[in-house]
């Protein structure tokens, strides 16, 4: 067993014992959960043990979040692990305790202002609005992409205590908003080409969810159809619920090809802009079509909220549409193969 393998086996055992629920304003995560995994050092995993984090690669990050979006964990380790965490150590920012939950904000209207309070460069106050942040009011920091003077800034900001509004997507997970008013920060300044590298990683972290979520919804549904009897025979045996699980399957190994190219992508320190948006692309188009046909091969038990289902397919409709839509980065995508004429058909047919 590799060291990966060990990885994703000590996640799934520490799942086992964290059903999902259903989240509601007074139980708005899994907080048993996150003490667990950060007991177990996976809520640092990809991060540079010398930056404070538990050590390993990218895959293994990829692997622990794609591992907890099949168990629908509610917890904030993609944002940690692939977005905000990543982002300040590139940006040469002080890591926080990865014991503490991590997300980030790249929406909203949040202005940088240098400090002159004498702690030396470096130093902002935030002053506007951070608008659909992930898991606000559960992070005890934040990173937040904001508007400075000589540029974008990303900051960090301890936000513990700090109220947010009580807003949520489909699945429940928390996306609310957060205020700040002269709030002290650390932050470094940031290039065009990295502001636009972060949010691509934004994008390829919710298409890495996306895959492992789709595949478990294509699990369920054919281990569910092959036990459901029907007329004497499993659902399974009948041609068209067949033809509904092999389009079902079409879409999920589409998705994941194009999730792991741009993991790789990544991994070999390439521009991930557009590779990240196919797949985000991608996988936002395979949810429309792996949701719908699932809860149709269940039918009306698949639509019941004991039944575990809607824990995935509420949280694919929900991840679907963050980070930017489908619309979003079909015209980052499009902008970015056209621009180069002479590169477009190898663009096109280039995977890894």
């Amino acid at each position: 067993m590799s060291d990966r393998d060990l990885v994703v086996e000590t996640v799934r055992d520490i799942l086992a014992g964290h059903e999902p629920f259903v989240l509601s304003d007074e139980r708005p995560w899994d907080e048993g959960l996150w003490a667990a995994l950060a007991d177990a050092g996976l809520t640092g995993v990809g991060l540079p043990e010398e930056a404070g984090g538990s050590g390993g690669e990218l895959a293994d990050a990829v692997a622990v979040v794609a591992t907890l979006a099949r168990g629908a964990a509610a917890v904030p380790v993609a944002e940690q692990l692939l977005v905000a965490g990543p982002a300040l150590v590139a940006a040469g920012l002080e890591l926080p305790s990865p014991e503490q939950p991590l997300s980030i904000s790249v929406g909203g209207a949040v202005t940088a202002a240098a400090s002159d309070d004498g702690d030396g460069p470096g130093r902002f106050l935030l002053t506007g609005t951070a608008t659909d942040v992930a898991w606000a009011g559960v992070a005890r920091h934040l990173a937040v992409l904001a508007s400075g003077p000589a540029g974008p800034v990303l900051a960090l900001v301890d936000v513990t205590g700090m109220e947010a509004t009580h807003a949520a997507n489909l699945a429940g997970e928390p996306r609310g908003s957060l205020v700040f008013d002269d709030a002290a920060a650390s932050g470094a300044l940031l290039t065009d080409a990295q502001v636009t590298e972060l949010q691509a990683r934004y994008a390829l972290a919710r298409a890495v969810q996306l895959s492992a979520a789709l595949d478990q919804v294509l699990s369920w549904t054919v281990q569910y159809a092959g036990e459901r009897q029907q007329f004497g025979r499993p659902l399974g045996k009948f041609q068209a619920i067949q033809m509904e699980l092999a389009e079902m399957a079409g879409e999920v190994t589409a998705v994941t090809a194009l999730v792991d190219a741009a993991v790789q992508a990544l991994d070999r320190q390439e521009s991930v802009t557009l590779a990240a948006a196919a797949a985000k692309v991608r996988a936002g188009a395979a949810v429309e079509v792996v949701a719908r046909l699932a809860h149709q091969v269940h039918g009306a038990i698949g639509f019941t909220q004991e039944y575990k289902l809607h824990h995935l397919t509420r949280r694919c409709w929900s991840w679907r549409d963050e980070a930017g839509t489908e619309v979003a980065w079909s015209r980052v995508l499009g902008a970015g193969l056209v621009a180069d004429p002479d590169g477009l058909w190898p663009a096109l047919t280039h995977v890894v």
